[in-house]
């Protein structure tokens, strides 16, 4: 194609109705005349569970830079969010950490905002926007089985619907598309497709800490608006089993738990043990503080926090009209709280090409953005992962070790140096690049060392304290 195709006469067809697909959808709405979501399952119309989505039963959170890449995608959708519920968490002002170098602090001067809800509130309220477009449509029951195109170009999808009524079945069709855009998470069959089209040579990653990730919901035992959140880091340098676990507070005035333990010191659904796993931790903050709520449901339990990549941006050849979005690009551990905000920023990066118009080389251009973010939650994650002794699908090679014992310098200075939290903190958040860690003024601040003494425990607030005076632990 020689020129743009014009945004009113262009389709745009998304594979998946998950987050990745809703902002995919977001991404491109104003840019194309129609955008058609490709989703297997039906759409819950309220903020409840969506078949096909396990994982919505696990802590979900948007790191800074996800919560601005959010609203530049959809103006308006955080203070919904936050009207709807969804907490503002000031960092790390209103966060209780007990890293492996000892207790942050809680700095009063806040230098970012976490954005913490349930999935499916956080769904709910961001697909409400996206679908009130006349011009997106959602096909639920819908499942794409192949791309149409070749190796040059895809043209469209072949999509196969199930019958809405009793004894209807199954039928296959084409859908013709300018762009298509896969957001079908961790089952997704890019590579086979891609292979079909007669493209090899994908380069993939699997890093697996084997961590085991249960979680829980609590009837907060105090008011949750302004209430921290609590983490406990799981330290490798440990000998026994790696463990880890936190608190997020959620809409409802619910506290959302999860605990992980790598093998030989898995959590498991029995209800009875999860509070005794969390009283194994580094600390049994966690554990304290369950013992003074209500449980409100079963424990719920995933083996799949493997970190897993493909790096589609690498391929020497790359179809025109075709792009991968979200976990079907890069998945991680969810014990860090990547997930979530490297889709956001990610569709914000296919935003700003795609205003360019449907030319030549996007597609490219497109996927080796998306690839940014991905790259920098993945230094962070699998950076992390590879120095538990149960991760398979790396070894940290010494220069891991060297950068390792740094960023311990690092976290141990934060306890007691605004300046050196707030480079970590600005990594973390996804705001800047893990190079940044390596500024004249950090490796200075990481010389030095902490300016203030650690602390010796959690650092509640004397109104916090006072709250949780007032209640008694269940008996």
């Amino acid at each position: 194609m020689s020129e743009a195709i014009r945004h009113s006469h262009a389709r745009a067809v998304v594979i998946g109705g998950s987050m990745a697909g809703m902002l995919a959808a977001a991404a491109v709405k104003d840019q194309v005349g129609s955008v058609e979501i490709i989703e297997c399952h039906d759409l819950p119309e309220g903020p409840g569970p969506r078949v096909g989505v396990p994982q919505a039963v696990h802590i979900h959170l948007l790191q800074s830079g996800g919560v601005d890449a959010l609203e530049e995608l959809l103006p308006g959708v955080i203070d919904q969010l936050a009207a709807s519920g969804a907490h503002r968490i000031p960092v790390t002002t209103n966060m209780i950490i007990y890293s492996p170098e000892g207790w942050y602090r809680r700095w009063r001067r806040a230098t970012h905002r976490l954005m913490t809800a349930s999935r499916d509130l956080t769904d709910h309220v961001v697909r409400e926007q996206v679908i009130k477009e006349p011009h997106v449509n959602v096909r639920t029951r819908s499942r794409a089985i192949g791309l149409l195109g070749d190796g040059r170009r895809v043209t469209g999808v072949r999509i196969r619907t199930s019958g809405e009524g009793e004894g209807e079945g199954e039928r296959e069709t084409e859908l013709r598309a300018d762009l298509v855009i896969d957001a079908s998470g961790r089952a997704s069959r890019m590579p086979q497709w891609l292979a079909e089209l007669g493209i090899g040579g994908l380069a993939e990653d699997r890093v697996d800490s084997g961590l085991v990730y249960a979680s829980r919901m609590y009837r907060a035992p105090v008011p949750t608006h302004g209430w921290p959140v609590v983490s406990v880091y799981a330290d490798p340098r440990l000998p026994e089993p790696a463990s880890a676990g936190g608190i997020l507070p959620i809409e409802g005035d619910r506290w959302h738990v999860g605990l992980m333990g790598a093998p030989g010191g898995q959590p498991t659904r029995d209800a009875d043990a999860f509070e005794t796993f969390a009283r194994t931790l580094r600390h049994p903050i966690i554990a304290d503080l369950l013992a003074r709520a209500e449980p409100l449901t079963d424990v719920s339990v995933t083996h799949s926090t493997a970190n897993r990549r493909h790096y589609y941006e690498r391929l020497r050849t790359w179809p025109e009209g075709l792009v991968a979005l979200g976990d079907s690009v890069a998945a991680f551990n969810p014990m860090y709280g990547q997930g979530l905000s490297v889709i956001a920023q990610g569709a914000l990066a296919l935003r700003e090409l795609v205003r360019g118009g449907l030319v030549p080389g996007l597609s490219r251009r497109a996927q080796r953005a998306i690839a940014r973010p991905v790259e920098a939650a993945w230094a962070l994650t699998v950076g992390q992962d590879i120095h538990f002794a149960t991760t398979t699908g790396k070894n940290p090679r010494f220069t891991d070790r060297l950068l390792q014992r740094y960023v311990n310098r690092l976290s141990l200075t934060a306890t007691g140096s605004f300046r050196t939290a707030t480079a970590l903190t600005d990594v973390l958040a996804l705001h800047a690049p893990p190079t940044s860690l390596i500024r004249p003024g950090v490796l200075l601040s990481a010389l030095v060392g902490p300016l203030r003494p650690q602390l010796e425990g959690p650092q509640f607030t004397p109104e916090e304290l006072r709250l949780l005076d007032g209640v008694r632990e269940r008996s």
